[in-house]
């Protein structure tokens, strides 16, 4: 009788690496009082002179507030990002997330006040994103619509109706970014 053993593999590496550098972050935020979360990790309206600013462009998507944060984030890219790096390759998927934070960084440190900080820009872009995984191009996918419609129509109606910590902007500008990433894809 043969014997079939199992082996845990190293799937999904740009998914695995986000997931560990964030732990990351949010364990030297816990050590430090949140000071490298503030300066690192979170990016608000400060000035374009700062060097600090550019880092803070991409690294507010590795930034969580607790472990609560982390963890309702990180269910979601665990899920969906193997199967967007297995669609689109590694390194595409590197460039979507980078892009994604650098758009919503730019917005929130031009147009807001108040400090962000989570990958939830990057779950929403992937929700987006992966509603588009099997469109072609010249057609848009009815998952795609319904998808779009509920999220992002969840997210203006908590915009406006809602007085929470959440950044619904970021949620927004990452869902859109997965749509314009997503219909760039079914060109291609």
């Amino acid at each position: 009788m043969k014997r079939s053993s199992m082996k845990i593999t190293f799937d999904s590496p740009v998914i695995l690496w986000f997931a560990v550098l964030s732990l990351g972050a949010l364990l030297l935020g816990n050590v430090t009082g949140n000071a490298t979360t503030y300066r690192y990790f979170c990016t608000y309206s400060s000035s374009w002179s700062d060097p600090l600013t550019y880092v803070r462009l991409f690294g507010h998507v590795l930034g969580h507030a607790s472990m609560d944060h982390y963890i309702s984030n990180m269910m979601f890219i665990l899920l969906l990002g193997p199967i967007l790096e297995e669609k689109y390759g590694s390194r595409d998927l590197i460039i979507m997330i980078a892009l994604t934070a650098l758009v919503e960084g730019i917005i929130i440190n031009t147009f807001f006040t108040t400090a962000v900080l989570g990958a939830s820009g990057i779950v929403f872009m992937f929700i987006i994103l992966t509603s588009l995984v099997n469109a072609r191009e010249g057609s848009i996918p009815v998952t795609f619509i319904l998808v779009a419609f509920l999220y992002i129509g969840r997210e203006l109606y908590n915009g406006l109706f809602t007085a929470d910590n959440i950044s619904q902007m970021g949620h927004i500008i990452g869902g859109a970014c997965g749509a314009v990433f997503g219909f760039m894809a079914s060109r291609k």
